[in-house]
């Protein structure tokens, strides 16, 4: 009986918090169990019920979770840009499914069916929050002056539908971040 109740208790912990992907050292975390092997264990047999997503090694969800955090659980740090934040901003309007992100890596993943792609940026640029926004969940979102900005510095073509979307002013105080003069001048022909 003590152990259903701790079973039951541990999963309840999970289903209550606002996150939906889970690290193993955030379930460890939230769940207050320092024994490694023993925390394991239990993500096993839930895993097992069906109670929790195995989606790769050490990463964990909900049985419904949100695409966009586990993007940014995979590899950390990254956050959420390129094509992804232009399309559902409006400026662009070629539809893809595909999540993209910009990390310390480049990579192309699968993972549940969800495709996700991962650009390989500068450090100095990466760890700028300058025009990310971050939600209780965990998922970092560039806005969509940043997501612009990254495409160019990343040499990605754009055909932007929508330009005017998105806010010079804020453009021009963010080109800064990359210290690249040629994304200044790229910048230039869409304003």
């Amino acid at each position: 009986m003590i152990e259903f109740v701790m079973a039951t208790d541990f999963i309840y912990r999970l289903y209550r918090d606002k996150r939906t992907v889970f690290t193993l050292q955030e379930i460890g975390m939230l769940t207050d169990e320092p024994d490694f092997t023993r925390l394991r264990q239990r993500i096993h047999y839930f895993v097992k019920k069906g109670r929790l997503k195995n989606l790769r090694r050490g990463i964990y969800s909900k049985e419904e979770y949100s695409p966009e955090e586990l993007a940014c659980k995979i590899y950390a740090p990254s956050y959420i840009s390129l094509e992804y934040v232009l399309q559902k901003s409006g400026v662009i309007f070629q539809y893809s499914s595909q999540i993209t992100a910009v990390s310390y890596l480049s990579r192309i993943i699968e993972v549940d069916g969800i495709s996700l792609q991962y650009r390989k940026i500068k450090n100095n640029i990466l760890y700028d929050v300058t025009g990310i926004n971050r939600n209780d969940s965990g998922i970092n979102i560039a806005s969509p002056e940043r997501a612009f900005l990254d495409c160019l510095y990343l040499n990605k073509r754009i055909t932007p539908g929508s330009v005017h979307n998105l806010n010079k002013d804020i453009i021009r105080k963010m080109i800064l971040l990359y210290k690249s003069e040629t994304l200044k001048k790229s910048a230039e022909i869409f304003f």
